[in-house]
């Protein structure tokens, strides 16, 4: 059984597949990529019983038959073969062959039938969405997922749609960001998707791409069907927080600076801030400015930036990094903060509308 395709197609298809393998596993399949060849197609999938990936190439082949290769010599050799395309041949003792101009790699291979099937999800309600736009969404809220697995449901992002709004958001205890988009036709749904998986699939999508991303579900497992890749992913289970609920409306002080200003500002100041000398951002929004200040063991910094404050005057204190990544995130030229108190939660905005909010807790200043 053998099949005939190229290495430039096959070399992208291994890496992208190889993003659903398992590191280390006791079933040794996992660390493997499942080669399926079919008339005219070979299948590869990566499957750690999480997340999985799969993809169909086109191929010279006229026999059907499975394998499991190790996923990184498969990587590897493809990657290291000379020629524009490769040929790939196995015998029934599961001994495998890949070939390329002069070069000859033969290695062992695992029986398919130790690879797991992947989740069955009916795709016949798909559910499209912009590549551009569900990228930008998911890659301007990732950074407010929690890393603590103590309470799993934060490690994912929440997926709403109703009301031809549609929602992704993200939180832990110390804050949430949320991205919000204007979709017609869009029909109610509310799950919540690990972030790992929502890493892999950003790497799938293009920002140019003229196709959706689909999506489907079953309850318990998602597909995005996204140019050419199948990524499956087990939702997870339990109740998301009432993110709506969080989001504080009137504030008695609003100030809209320059966003490069404020990371500018930021980043000076964690020149500062390390795990061993932590200190908050101490700022104070008065007369057209926005001052910083901040002391640790290694030393002071106080700066000062442009800002225009509506509003009561005010002194509070920032963590240095997750203001910098809710920044950094936002790709909006000016932001709006909305501030009621010094202990009362911050909320972020761009200057028109919502279509994102950033919530941060404030760190108590000492006098």
């Amino acid at each position: 059984m053998q099949f005939l395709c190229d290495k430039q197609e096959l070399c992208n298809a291994i890496a992208h597949v190889s993003k659903g393998v398992s590191v280390k596993s006791t079933i040794p399949a996992l660390e493997g990529i499942c080669v399926q060849m079919e008339p005219g197609a070979v299948i590869l999938t990566g499957y750690d019983l999480e997340i999985g990936i799969r993809t169909r190439l086109q191929a010279q082949c006229d026999a059907t038959f499975s394998c499991v290769l190790n996923a990184r010599l498969f990587s590897e050799m493809t990657r290291k073969m000379p020629g524009d395309t490769i040929s790939f041949s196995i015998d029934e003792n599961l001994q495998a062959e890949l070939r390329s101009s002069d070069t000859v790699f033969r290695i062992s291979a695992m029986s398919a039938e130790e690879f797991p099937a992947l989740p069955v999800v009916e795709s016949n309600m798909k559910t499209p969405i912009a590549q551009d736009m569900l990228r930008s969404m998911i890659m301007q809220s990732s950074f407010a997922a929690s890393v603590k697995e103590d309470k799993p449901i934060l490690t994912g992002e929440l997926f709403e749609a109703g009301d031809g709004m549609f929602y992704v958001v993200a939180m832990d205890r110390f804050r949430l960001a949320m991205r919000q988009e204007k979709v017609a036709d869009l029909s109610a749904f509310h799950f919540v998707v690990p972030k790992k998986a929502l890493t892999e699939l950003i790497a799938l999508m293009r920002d140019d791409a003229e196709t959706p991303c689909e999506f489907a579900t079953n309850g318990k497992h998602i597909v995005f069907s996204v140019n050419g890749f199948e990524l499956f992913a087990r939702l997870l289970e339990g109740q998301f927080h009432n993110f709506r609920s969080s989001i504080p409306g009137d504030a008695k002080t609003v100030v809209t600076m320059n966003t490069r200003d404020v990371i500018g500002i930021a980043e000076r100041c964690a020149l500062l801030i390390s795990e061993k000398n932590k200190a908050p951002m101490r700022c104070v929004f008065a007369d057209g400015a926005m001052e910083l200040s901040c002391k640790t063991s290694i030393g002071v910094i106080n700066d000062k930036i442009p800002a225009e404050v509506v509003g009561e005057s005010l002194t509070i204190g920032f963590s240095n990094r997750y203001l910098l990544e809710a920044l950094r995130a936002c790709e909006s030229d000016k932001i709006c903060l909305h501030m009621s108190g010094s202990n009362k939660v911050i909320k972020i905005t761009p200057p028109d509308g919502e279509s994102f909010v950033y919530l941060i807790m404030p760190i108590q200043l000492k006098n």
